[in-house]
């Protein structure tokens, strides 16, 4: 009996380290695998505010909803129960398709609204706004021009609010971005990505997450379209700390020279058209065509956030190869959902962490 008792015991310690040992290869790789990382009803206003680690989490958790629903075909109903408030007071395809489509494949209910379903300090104050949205739904996102709109929604909302764009930072379209990149080069870390063309929100992104990815940065901008001077300070202590590149300049071909990725964007953002005519002669010479490519390395890739006007890059790289900018667009619907499950939930990936 008690040798039974005996055997029946190492079995079951066996079988305990077994499950172990699977968890331990699934789940404890890098910091995040061991649960250090909680993003659970925080906000996203800029990724200036995130860590190393924290973004990585995002890119994890977007990485392995993508493998489970994509490609295994599973139902994941994460948000069940859950809505979100959209508010656009700019016009978009991808970040309203991919916010309203992906909050609602995982089962919650999203609430798109217009400039003329809400008037933001108008018809409302905001203040007013964030705190009556906090008791009708779980999550804003919110697509302005003032980025001091957000601030004024975050301070006054009880609920996490999204920066789905404004003049200062987009920070869903960088998660997408090094999510492709990720996927592409299989990590990220030793990259260098040039950046050719406007100072704008986009780049401001860029600036404030590559050092912290291990990505070096070059980039070229016109004299007079240079990014925030803030946001440069801020870049470069932060390559300082991660010990990564950061170069500045007004030549495309000195910046595209030795990168992995070559990256624009529009030249006339939204309210910018009456500039159109003046923009387009100062932008002159930035135009990435395979020219542009042939200073790069041998692996180069493009990134565009969309939509793309020719003058910006021209078809043959636009359509080319080493043009990633439509798998870019549909990783904007997949990182949208990682980032609302972590902030919404506990959900721990079940893949094993991406490599960096």
């Amino acid at each position: 009996m008690c040798t039974n008792i005996f055997t029946i015991n190492n079995y079951i310690l066996r079988s305990v380290k077994s499950v172990q040992n699977v968890c331990a290869k699934n789940f404890s790789i890098g910091t995040s695998a061991r649960g250090s990382v909680n993003l659970k009803n925080r906000s996203f206003l800029t990724l200036k505010d995130f860590t190393s680690d924290e973004i990585k989490h995002i890119l994890w958790v977007s990485g392995d909803l993508k493998r489970q629903i994509k490609h295994e075909k599973r139902y994941l109903p994460l948000l069940q129960g859950k809505s979100i408030a959209m508010i656009f007071e700019k016009r978009s395809t991808r970040t309203r398709m991919s916010t309203e489509t992906g909050f609602a494949l995982l089962g919650g209910h999203p609430c798109f609204l217009t400039s003329q379903d809400i008037h933001l300090g108008v018809n409302e104050s905001k203040k007013d706004t964030a705190r009556v949205l906090s008791g009708l739904c779980d999550i804003v996102l919110a697509r302005v021009y003032s980025h001091s709109t957000l601030e004024e929604l975050d301070k006054e909302a009880t609920i996490p609010i999204i920066n789905g764009l404004s003049e200062l930072y987009h920070p869903i379209q960088i998660l997408a971005d090094f999510l492709t990149l990720q996927e592409h080069y299989g990590s990220l870390s030793g990259l260098t990505v040039s950046w050719i063309g406007d100072g704008n929100n986009v780049l401001h992104s860029f600036l404030m997450t590559a050092a912290k990815l291990g990505v070096h940065l070059k980039i070229a901008t016109p004299k007079g379209y240079e990014a925030d001077s803030s946001v440069i300070e801020e870049a470069q202590r932060l390559s300082k700390e991660h010990g990564t590149q950061l170069v500045f300049t007004s030549d495309p071909v000195e910046a595209a020279r030795g990168s992995n990725v070559l990256v624009t964007d529009t030249w006339v953002s939204m309210g910018q058209e009456e500039e159109k005519k003046k923009r387009i002669k100062d932008f002159c010479g930035y135009q990435i065509t395979m020219q542009t490519g042939s200073v790069a390395k041998p692996n180069w890739t493009f990134l565009h956030c969309l939509p793309r006007k020719q003058e910006e890059v021209d078809d043959q790289v636009f359509y080319s190869s080493r043009s990633l900018v439509f798998p870019e667009a549909e990783n904007r619907k997949w990182t949208i959902m990682g980032l609302m499950v972590s902030l919404l939930t506990d959900y721990k990936p079940k893949s094993p962490m991406l490599r960096f």
